[in-house]
């Protein structure tokens, strides 16, 4: 049986990845708005995907007899200064990501919860693969900055981008 601070904490993170999910709904109205179609694509995937986050989270509390409590979700940040800047702020709010996981983690290790610290070892590995796509690609916007054809061709790249809805294996 969950504790009533873990059953918080998940419920917290729920609001967080519908957040994060908002977000990104925010940089692909930017991007769209800039032409950056690319960008907008890869955004669109990843508020699928934080929204996927979110009820894989959900379906967890209900399967382990928990409550859901949802609440309002904050605006979203809407000014960006560039192409470059959505990926820098993606990055820094993935990284919130992966501290407030690993918050989890620990709360679940703690109180000895064996069956989230299994739950979350799926967002901790997902963590390391988002920030490692981000900074791939701040990496190469970072040298295709001097080069409008290079960056073309990174955002044309971020048009292959495809959701891949969670599976119950994942």
């Amino acid at each position: 049986m969950l504790s009533q601070r873990l059953i918080d904490a998940i419920n917290d993170q729920i609001n967080y990845e519908l957040l994060s999910s908002y977000l990104y709904l925010s940089m692909v109205a930017y991007c769209e708005d800039n032409d950056f179609h690319g960008a907008a694509n890869f955004y669109r995937v990843q508020a699928k995907e934080e929204v996927d986050h979110a009820m894989k989270f959900y379906d967890y509390l209900i399967e382990m007899n928990a409550r859901v409590i949802l609440k309002g979700i904050p605006d979203p940040e809407v000014n960006f200064a560039g192409y470059k800047d959505t990926f820098e702020k993606s990055l820094a709010h993935e990284k919130t990501v992966t501290a407030r996981i690993y918050n989890l983690m620990d709360i679940a290790m703690e109180e000895r919860e064996h069956a989230t610290i299994s739950f979350l070892k799926w967002y901790v590995d997902e963590q390391v693969e988002e920030e490692n796509n981000l900074n791939t690609i701040l990496g190469k916007i970072k040298r295709a900055e001097q080069n409008p054809a290079a960056l073309y061709m990174l955002d044309d790249e971020l048009l292959t981008r495809v959701y891949v809805p969670i599976t119950p294996a994942n």
